[in-house]
């Protein structure tokens, strides 16, 4: 077999980029460098503010800049490409039949976890753009799941911690955070969907129940088992 190159077309924002490559290494069953997956990351930190983007009508200027970092990554040589970033999943099925590598779609995998699970009605913690497009609800749809979003106030609060804390360098809020779960559990949720990478952060460093799932590990796993590599068994 060929060579395995995982591509990480990253920088949005770039703590996320950091924060998925460490899930790529502590979930790969590895034991020397040598082991280890072969990965290029492409930290493209002029990329557009997706959610500014999509719903501020430069989508067509933010999916240029995707595919170009993309194709930058599949001509050096990657087999597998991820996006580290949710709202980009917009774009996802797009990017995919003009580029000729496979894409690790985040919230497809994702919903599928649920979906094996036997989840009915998901939470979806995003940004306004991943929210606001549906990217999750289609998903949770497509598989036979109820895929909610959370009232103006509480999405106001995932907003605050997503680009006034997390994206600032900041830790996040547990008060903040502290809201939005009493809200997805007096909603009737059966579990919640970490919808964006900054959220992930948060997770890293505040940790959450099993409640929450997180795309980002989902990714993960998905890209290193995608390359042939074997999971560390936890």
């Amino acid at each position: 077999m060929s060579e395995q190159r995982l591509g990480i077309l990253g920088g949005m924002g770039p703590q996320a980029t950091q924060d998925f490559y460490q899930r790529i290494l502590d979930k790969t069953d590895a034991s020397c460098d040598q082991e280890h997956l072969p990965t290029l990351i492409w930290s493209d930190t002029s990329m557009p503010d997706r959610t500014t983007a999509i719903l501020g009508g430069d989508a067509e200027g933010c999916y240029r800049r995707l595919l170009s970092g993309a194709r930058l990554l599949e001509g050096g040589g990657c087999t597998v490409l991820a996006i580290p970033c949710n709202t980009s999943h917009y774009f996802a099925d797009r990017l995919q039949e003009d580029i000729s590598i496979p894409l690790v779609h985040m919230p497809r995998e994702t919903v599928g976890v649920l979906t094996a699970e036997g989840k009915r009605k998901v939470g979806i913690l995003g940004t306004d753009g991943t929210v606001q497009t549906g990217v999750y609800q289609k998903e949770c749809a497509a598989q036979g799941l109820l895929g909610v979003s959370p009232p103006e106030q509480i999405q106001k609060l995932v907003m605050s911690i997503i680009y006034d804390e997390i994206k600032r360098g900041e830790k996040g809020s547990r008060e903040k955070f502290a809201v939005i779960d009493r809200w997805l559990r007096e909603a009737g949720c059966d579990s919640a969907i970490l919808a964006c990478t900054e959220l992930s952060v948060y997770r890293t460093y505040h940790g959450l129940p099993d409640y929450y799932l997180d795309a980002m590990d989902v990714l993960a796993q998905r890209c290193i088992t995608a390359c042939g590599y074997k999971l560390r068994m936890v």
